[in-house]
């Protein structure tokens, strides 16, 4: 059977049905929607940046509309998440958790994230700790010392955040909630009693295996080449997976315009009909966060969407060519800019630095009635009541060029 062929715009709709950014919220967001919206994209990244609200809260924001952001600590702290080292350091169901456990039970393989000559240097220390939380409960670095500075003059981390990172990563310890943003950290055997290795573990093969199968579901549409990198994974034998997978039924090949070969999940069958039919329209305008999965994949975001992005606040200001923590910008079914922003939130406003709209982008009122809303819209959810803007494309907000109040919902 010859493949499908798709238009550029169609694959677009696609991958953000996928990820629940193809249209608008119907409904007010529920408190179970934060474990249903995580377990459809598979993984949620975490950052720690708050110059806006968090990225895992943003992320969230985007597909559910307004809704309280200590929901996603409620759901960590009830037991429906979890958090390890997935794409990089993420929430994820903890009902994949036996997807993760080979990766704590060889933490030498994960590079810079565990440092096995600490761990044996502070052996003594370590084993204290882990008795500590045995006998006392869940500890957070802050219960803990500070360090004074080191020889470089700045701030090291402490010793027991140290051991309490290393201990995570080789699954001794789990995060059972966060208090300020702050990992709140407990046995793995107290936190998964009924778990048994001998029994439950899955070998690194079979995990990867449906590591990938959730990668496919969430990126919906995809390269073969794109498949990995959702878990970080190496696995060099995707095309005879992809094989595999057509001859079983869980891939439909398609011909995307400009793209070439590419495959669509089957769970898709019913959009990718309304796509072949011109069917499968994109009506949401939000504003992103830079680790969305949409974006993350820096090489997948300019493939598809045409949008060359980098973050850039680890880059000295003078050679910044954005901004500090630059926001990318959809709207129905395209990366039309990004946007460099920060709540002031004891004055309640919002305020961008700078707004840039993606070369070739033709301003109506439709792309300047959508860009206000999702601009709106993200401020409101964070407190504010004004937008204050700096800088401008001469061609939007025309009778709006220093920004605006906002109107009341």
């Amino acid at each position: 059977m010859s493949a499908r062929k798709l238009s550029l715009t169609a694959a677009r709709h696609l991958h953000l049905h996928a990820q629940g950014l193809l249209k608008k919220p119907r409904r007010r967001p529920q408190p179970d929607d934060i474990l249903r919206t995580i377990e459809r994209m598979s993984l949620l990244q975490i950052d720690t940046i708050n110059v806006v609200a968090r990225s895992p809260y943003l992320v969230l924001f985007s597909r559910l509309g307004a809704y309280p952001q200590d929901w996603l600590d409620a759901s960590l702290k009830r037991g429906e998440l979890m958090e390890y080292w997935a794409h990089e350091a993420c929430f994820l169901p903890r009902s994949d958790f036996p997807l993760v456990r080979h990766r704590m039970l060889a933490p030498e393989n994960m590079g810079w994230k565990y440092r096995e000559s600490w761990m044996e240097e502070h052996a003594q220390e370590i084993a204290e700790l882990l008795a500590l939380i045995e006998k006392n409960g869940p500890v957070r670095s802050t219960d803990f010392e500070h360090p004074r500075k080191g020889a470089s003059g700045w701030w090291e981390w402490k010793p027991h955040k140290r051991h309490l990172e290393g201990l995570f990563t080789a699954g001794q310890v789990m995060v059972t909630g966060r208090h300020n943003f702050q990992r709140i950290y407990d046995l793995t055997s107290r936190v998964m009693p009924h778990w048994d290795d001998e029994r439950d573990m899955l070998s690194q093969q079979d995990a990867e295996d449906v590591m990938l199968q959730n990668s496919a579901r969430s990126l919906g549409l995809f390269r073969a080449q794109w498949l990995a990198d959702y878990y970080r994974l190496r696995r060099p034998a995707i095309p005879a997976l992809l094989a595999r997978w057509q001859t079983e039924g869980q891939v439909i090949p398609v011909e995307v315009e400009g793209l070439g070969e590419m495959w669509v999940h089957a769970s898709l069958s019913q959009p990718l009909d309304e796509a072949l039919a011109g069917k499968l329209r994109a009506t949401h305008s939000a504003v992103l966060s830079p680790f969305d999965p949409v974006v993350w994949d820096r090489k997948r975001a300019e493939q598809l969407f045409d949008f060359s992005y980098r973050l850039e606040c680890y880059t000295p200001a003078p050679k910044r060519q954005y901004g500090y923590f630059v926001l990318p910008l959809l709207h129905q079914g395209k990366l039309v800019g990004r946007m460099d922003s920060k709540i002031h939130r004891k004055t309640g406003v919002l305020e961008v630095f700078a707004l840039y709209l993606q070369e070739g982008v033709r301003v109506s009122g439709a792309l300047e009635q959508g860009l206000k809303q999702a601009i709106d819209d993200f401020a409101l959810w964070q407190g504010a009541q004004r937008v204050e803007i700096r800088q401008l494309p001469a061609t939007i907000f025309a009778r709006q060029r220093t920004g605006w109040e906002i109107a009341a919902a």
